[in-house]
């Protein structure tokens, strides 16, 4: 099993968008991506991509939102209350999966079982872990 953890707030994939004469995928998607492939291979740099059927399984911890109050605060920490607002899990997840192409793994068309989970945190990140299963 491979595990890292991404720091900051996770990021979803953005849709890509159409220039002047050619498409380009956003910045901040690009960022995000860069920051994934840097997390994975600040430890698994001399590793070959993974082979075989893979499982993966992300958490994000998301930020906690500057107006919350203490009492509400509390209750996302202690996960009685989820973060059901935007970014959407399936965003997320594909940019961290897209990065991950050539990487950890050859592609990820190899992921045939995916867990996903977003919880609050005060330090948000995104924690990853992929798992042969072949």
């Amino acid at each position: 099993m491979r595990e890292f953890t991404v720091p900051g707030p996770p990021v979803a994939k953005g849709r890509p968008r159409l220039g002047k004469y050619t498409t380009y995928t956003p910045e901040k998607t690009v960022n995000y991506e860069n920051l994934v492939q840097f997390s994975y291979l600040q430890k698994y740099k001399n590793t070959e991509p993974m082979e075989g059927y893979l499982k993966i399984e992300m958490i994000f911890f998301m930020p906690i939102p500057k107006s919350t109050s203490k009492k509400r605060k509390e209750l996302m920490l202690q996960r009685k209350i989820l973060p059901d607002k935007k970014p959407d899990y399936d965003n997320m997840a594909k940019a961290i999966s897209d990065a991950l192409n050539n990487i950890a793994y050859k592609d990820d068309n190899q992921i045939v079982e995916a867990h996903i989970y977003k919880f609050y945190c005060d330090e948000p990140r995104a924690e990853v872990f992929i798992e042969n299963i072949s």
